[in-house]
């Protein structure tokens, strides 16, 4: 019980000194957030899991060899670490995902650039959660053809075809989700720029 009240760093002291149920507690803690944000950006269970333990090892390699240095940045750090792994898997499958650059869609480039600290990364990152909490309160015709437009670069013709819809309808959904996405962004406050 103890150990699932302590905080991050308490945890991560805790498991460099050889308590392994320390690392238990903290992949628990952040199970959910970690596999979500993986699964948002692959789409594929398998993967997910896949990248998911790649990242615990790669973390607990920097743990066990004393590297790890962002003091109370614990989830973020694990992010950061899930993002770069999942860049590494389109460019090892030679399929980097591309997002829209015109104005309408430039809020969901969000990708990572080698040019940012930590604290822009993490900003980011933030800014990309709370996009993807926001896409989840559209209803689901709007999520599906935001997902296969802007996440898996299907055109609008390829969205039809696989919804079983028209193009107009699938061009329509996509403005409806668009116009949804602008009033819960203002309705919550969300800065889509740092």
């Amino acid at each position: 019980m103890e150990l699932l009240q302590a905080d991050d760093a308490i945890l991560i002291k805790r498991y460099r000194g050889g308590d392994e149920r320390a690392l238990e507690v903290l992949i628990n803690r952040y199970n959910q957030r970690i596999s979500s944000f993986i699964y948002s950006k692959v789409f594929d269970k398998e993967i997910t899991e896949d990248i998911f333990q790649d990242t615990f090892m790669k973390v607990i390699r920097t743990l066990k060899l004393g590297k790890y240095n962002e003091e109370g940045k614990f989830l973020p750090w694990v992010i950061r670490i899930a993002h770069n792994l999942v860049i590494d898997h389109y460019r090892k499958s030679n399929r980097m995902p591309r997002y829209e650059t015109s104005e309408e869609y430039n809020i969901f480039a969000i990708m990572q650039d080698g040019s940012l600290n930590a604290e822009h990364q993490l900003i980011k990152d933030q800014i990309e959660s709370d996009l993807e909490g926001l896409i989840a309160q559209l209803p689901e015709d709007q999520q599906k053809v935001i997902q296969m437009r802007m996440y898996r670069e299907m055109s609008f013709k390829e969205i039809a075809e696989s919804t079983g819809v028209s193009i107009n309808t699938a061009l329509g959904r996509m403005r409806y989700a668009l116009i949804n996405l602008r009033k819960l962004i203002e309705e919550n406050s969300i800065v889509l720029t740092n």
